[in-house]
């Protein structure tokens, strides 16, 4: 599923190429495309200008004017590709947004677990993502707090990173190496870890996500915006996730696998002992 560094390379996409553009017309191909919560058909995107895409953890929204915006989340394998009308529609194509320049904003979702939604507004956030915490990445991110939420747990750091209600963006993926950088094991209990380790684990979340953020915003041109969150990893840089049997590269330990939330959880039994 795409995370905090697929998105915000999403997000800079569809900024480079659709900010102050108007949508013209729209299509919606399938009907699992629209979250049922949409205040209205997509087709009411006719006439709206993108004024702003904004992001919060693995949501992102086209910011249309007040008081609309429209939500959009990924799910396991949605794609946006800005496109000439002349290519050739892809497979899975779900929603179709010409845009004023002719070109066209496609929404392409082979598994439709992603969705689009007209939304309004709480506050500065949209309705839709208000419940989903600040990422490590916003200003409004307070570490103090966060810390705190973390320590009062008693259930495994692994499936307290995935709580996006305690900070947002974090996945399997970069939770698994975020914690392998800080040698915390993930069945660990929150309330087990010093204030100390915890910043650890914190600072490696910023470091894992700002250098795939980094790699993965180089993956696109003028007429596709990289959203494959399978591919949009800097896979050779991954030092737990996927890699049971294979040696640590800090000590040479086979790589073991758990399960902790429904997830996988890959771990370095030496580096990362309870």
């Amino acid at each position: 599923m795409p995370e905090l560094p697929e998105v915000e390379t999403v997000r800079r996409g569809l900024e480079t190429w659709c900010l102050n553009r108007t949508i013209t017309k729209v299509q919606t191909l399938h009907h699992r495309a629209t979250n049922p919560r949409s205040i209205s058909p997509l087709s009411e995107l006719v006439g709206a200008t993108i004024t702003k895409v904004s992001r919060r953890g693995k949501f992102l929204w086209l910011e249309l004017g007040r008081p609309y915006c429209l939500v959009a989340h990924l799910g396991m394998s949605g794609q946006f590709r800005v496109q000439e009308p002349s290519i050739a529609d892809e497979k899975h194509l779900r929603v179709r947004m010409t845009l004023d320049n002719t070109q066209e904003l496609r929404y392409i979702d082979q598994r439709t677990f992603g969705w689009l939604a007209i939304n309004k507004y709480e506050g500065d956030i949209p309705t839709l993502v208000s419940e989903i915490a600040p990422d490590i990445f916003e200003e409004s991110f307070d570490r103090t707090l966060v810390k705190a939420k973390f320590r009062s747990r008693k259930s495994e750091i692994k499936r307290a990173l995935l709580d996006q209600s305690l900070m947002s963006g974090v996945g399997n993926i970069y939770a698994d190496e975020s914690l392998w950088r800080a040698k915390i094991h993930p069945a660990t209990s929150c309330d087990q870890v010093s204030p100390q380790k915890l910043e650890s684990l914190f600072r490696a979340v910023e470091s894992v996500m700002s250098k795939a953020l980094v790699e993965g915003g180089t993956s696109f041109d003028s007429l596709y915006i990289n959203v494959n969150g399978e591919s949009g990893y800097f896979a050779h840089s991954l030092e737990a996730y996927g890699r049971t049997g294979e040696p640590c590269s800090r000590c040479g330990t086979p790589i073991e696998r758990i399960v902790i939330a429904a997830r996988s959880s890959h771990f370095c039994p030496h580096c990362q002992r309870m």
